[in-house]
């Protein structure tokens, strides 16, 4: 017999976002909030069951993962599109950048209809996450001889180093990253968040629970459907948030029959609203460009280890522009090197690029009602029209050798390598360009006047009364930044205004 549950809020996912929305409604409200993971929850971190590989900040962890693959005709065939199924979600496994963007950005959400996601507007909230995530800037002490000679060629190509790559208002430059760890740990969201609130009677976490779908009365979400590990599950709700992520969160409503009226009724899931769930996915299209290391800066490298350094693989971002950039800055540059954490005397040392403004536009489709089944995720790399985002990842590669051609990096890089020193022609990048783990989009924040839009300014699915996403898949174009701060500012944003519904 299937069990039933009643929450007054459930929050479905314990990502990035929301293990902070339910956090804060437990705060801010004397609501009973069921959280509802996928993947498992090792606990607080005091209690120490949390596997190493998550903890260890040093280089991203294995495992714990959707098994997500690209679809798309462009870009590398098949790659794996890492996310994490675990409390915490991504911010459990990523490479700690707590990078915000530019002023411009979030500007451009709020002039695209969305009334309080103005930078203005948005700036305590990245305060208050960066606070309560204990983001730090990384030391000079602390920078490898590797990211250190990364910094100082900057310059060379007109990069200056400045001091805090967070200036929303400051377009080019590069320096050390701000990190949320601490000693060493990735401090995920579930530390930062839920830690504090575990053993609060209001506050119920359940894990390894897959949702299936969302029963719909009229306009309004009245149970959740799942399956935990004792079998199906009903959860009966007054208030729904859902942060299953990019992927996750599209895939849940689809199942609900929440989604373009076509594609529901190709895999006989009856249409209650017909919404663009799952269409304006986008990433940031990158190239990672490999270099084989000189035994000198192979030594130096181990010479840092050997004094205590701590071999962290990535720890300087550059933003800076490609000759086509009109406004703010266009591309990322994130060194990536060391040692890797499974091999003895195995090293790796990357240049590797983004384009921080796409215009491709991919999609999330469901091939199968059956939750456990894979998706249909074609992230449509480098497919606009026009050719600009090709062009302007192309530029970048360009501008990125020059930098390795220059002092100091030069004396230490080595030469490029495979695959990427076949790169020689634009085309041969629109065939093998990988993500930078920033999918956003796919239930689009917008008025209801625009067609393409989700969910209204303050998450509310469009036709449902109690129904709401919070996680990255809102953003209606993906901000200049990794995307682990500003997801967690759109958890805060959102759970500030459910505390006062």
């Amino acid at each position: 017999m299937a069990e039933h549950l009643h929450a007054d809020t459930v929050v479905i996912g314990g990502g990035t976002a929301g293990a902070a929305v339910a956090a804060r409604l437990v705060q801010g409200t004397s609501q009973k909030v069921l959280l509802i993971e996928s993947g498992p929850d090792y606990g607080a971190f005091a209690e120490q069951c949390w596997p190493t590989q998550l903890l260890d900040a040093r280089s991203l962890p294995g495992g714990h993962d959707w098994g997500y693959v690209n679809g798309a005709n462009t870009g590398r065939p098949g790659h794996p599109l890492e996310r994490a199924r675990v409390i915490g979600g991504c911010s459990s496994h990523n490479g700690c950048a707590a990078i915000w963007g530019s002023r411009v950005d979030y500007d451009h959400w709020a002039a695209l209809g969305n009334a309080g996601w103005s930078a203005d507007e948005l700036l305590p909230f990245f305060k208050l996450a960066n606070e309560t995530l204990r983001v730090k800037r990384i030391s000079s002490s602390e920078i490898t001889p590797w990211q250190q000679a990364c910094l100082e060629t900057a310059p060379k190509i007109g990069i200056p180093e400045v001091t805090d790559l967070n200036n929303l208002d400051e377009d080019i430059g590069m320096s050390t990253s701000p990190v949320n760890i601490l000693d060493g740990v990735r401090w995920n969201t579930a530390f930062a968040y839920l830690d504090s609130v575990r053993g609060n009677d209001c506050l119920t976490i359940q894990s390894q629970i897959q949702v299936d779908r969302l029963q719909l009365e009229g306009n309004r979400v009245i149970a959740i459907e799942a399956t935990g590990p004792d079998g199906p599950l009903t959860v009966k709700a007054d208030r729904v948030v859902v942060c299953a992520g990019t992927y996750g969160s599209p895939a849940i409503l689809l199942r609900s029959g929440i989604g373009p009226d076509s594609e529901l009724r190709a895999l006989g899931i009856e249409t209650k609203l017909d919404l663009a769930v799952g269409r304006n996915l986008h990433d940031h299209p990158a190239v990672y460009l490999k270099f084989s290391g000189t035994p000198q800066l192979v030594t130096a490298m181990k010479d840092f280890a050997a004094k205590g350094g701590i071999l962290f693989s990535e720890q300087t971002i550059a933003k800076f522009r490609s000759k086509y950039c009109t406004s703010a800055y266009d591309l990322h540059l994130f060194p990536v090197g060391g040692q890797f954490m499974d091999a003895a005397d195995d090293w790796e040392f990357l240049l590797p690029v983004a384009n921080m403004i796409p215009l491709s536009r991919g999609s999330v489709q469901l091939m199968s009602a059956d939750p456990f089944a894979a998706l249909k995720i074609d992230t449509a790399y480098l497919s606009d029209p026009e050719g600009r985002d090709l062009a302007i990842l192309w530029n970048g590669i360009e501008l990125v050798r020059d930098y390795a051609r220059q002092a100091p990096l030069a004396e230490l890089i080595g030469e490029e390598i495979s695959p990427t020193v076949n790169y020689r022609t634009a085309e041969a990048v629109r065939r093998d360009n990988l993500h930078y783990y920033h999918p956003v989009g796919t239930c689009k924040m917008g008025p209801e006047s625009d067609l393409t839009a989700v969910v209204d300014a303050r998450g509310k699915v469009h036709g449902v009364d109690n129904l709401y996403v919070a996680d990255a898949s809102i953003m209606p174009v993906v901000p200049r930044a990794n995307t682990n701060i500003p997801t967690l500012v759109v958890g805060e944003r959102i759970s500030a205004w459910l505390t006062q519904a």
